[in-house]
């Protein structure tokens, strides 16, 4: 065909050339972005390793003067005493029955409004109550605890007719409804990430919607609210200003009815004057905070991977 024009040998060379130029800039694009993830990534590892490196050169000094045994099961803190005494043993128990009842009731509490929310809530009324979750989840933890100690403690005080409501029972209600808004948002988020076709195969197969929801969707979406659950758990351990104001903040063996102090309260309430062995001990306390808290996640993991195994 003499009237076809062929493309030259320099433009074919041009027009890769072009291309090249483009497929290349992509590349580096990418290139620039995987960087840019990888060294926040390393960033975010090197700060828990500096965390960790730091608490255990900072508390393992006190626990070494002290003895590890009368650290961690020693019933009395006395700090300030002539003869100071430093066990923490009031304090681990007490964070452990603090979150445990936390958890005991705003897990069911928090598990049940999301599934409301995310399977049967009309949109009007899912907008409320999404609203005043997040505004929960907003309110700083000085406002919990202030709260707390002008309605609840004397609230506390009058029903049990006791002498002063600031107590164990004080702070396990205010943990519960602090660790609300983590279990609500994260397990609405993994119910809906649920595939919507799970529920229609179990809806055709006769099952009621109630079913559904609680034999289909919730087992499918374990994974994230088995998340919710350790961020609430991490938000309950770790809390110091709330809990500080309603809890009495006095080293006694942990009881409902009693003031207690809790290992977060111990650290804050005594950091600002503490010097020499006491300051190393409050490290120490921080230490054995943080152990905890790794101890926790890292079950949590080992169950959530041994039940995908299964």
């Amino acid at each position: 065909m003499k009237n076809e024009k062929a493309l030259s040998p320099c433009a074919l060379t041009a027009k890769e050339r072009r291309f090249g130029r483009l497929d290349f800039s992509k590349r580096g694009f990418e290139n620039l972005v995987h960087g840019i993830f990888l060294i926040l990534g390393l960033i975010t590892v090197g700060s828990v390793l500096l965390i960790t490196v730091y608490l255990i050169i900072s508390g393992i000094p006190a626990i070494t003067k002290i003895g590890l045994v009368n650290f961690l099961l020693g019933a009395k803190w006395e700090s300030t005493a002539a003869q100071p005494k430093f066990g923490i043993l009031p304090f681990i128990l007490t964070s452990v029955y603090g979150t445990a009842g936390a958890i005991l009731i705003g897990v069911p509490v928090g598990f049940l409004t999301a599934v409301y929310l995310a399977k049967v809530a009309s949109a009007r009324v899912r907008a409320i109550v999404s609203s005043a979750v997040s505004l929960l989840a907003g309110i700083p933890s000085v406002v919990y605890g202030l709260v707390g100690m002008l309605a609840l403690v004397p609230g506390i005080r009058t029903v049990f007719n006791i002498p002063d409501g600031a107590s164990l029972l004080a702070a396990i209600i205010v943990l519960a409804i602090m660790i609300l808004p983590s279990i609500i948002n994260v397990s609405i988020t993994a119910l809906e990430a649920v595939p919507k076709d799970y529920e229609d195969a179990s809806l055709a197969l006769g099952a009621a919607p109630v079913e559904t929801y609680f034999k289909v969707s919730v087992p499918a979406a374990k994974s994230g609210i088995a998340a919710a659950v350790a961020l609430g758990v991490g938000r309950a351990i770790g809390e110091a200003m709330a809990v500080m104001m309603v809890s009495g903040n006095a080293a006694n063996m942990p009881s409902l009815f009693q003031s207690v102090r809790f290992l977060t309260t111990a650290v804050a309430s005594e950091m600002s004057y503490a010097s020499g062995l006491q300051r190393q001990a409050l490290f120490s306390i921080a230490l054995v905070l943080y152990l905890f808290i790794m101890l926790i996640n890292g079950a949590l993991n080992f169950f959530l991977k041994r039940s995908k195994e299964e």
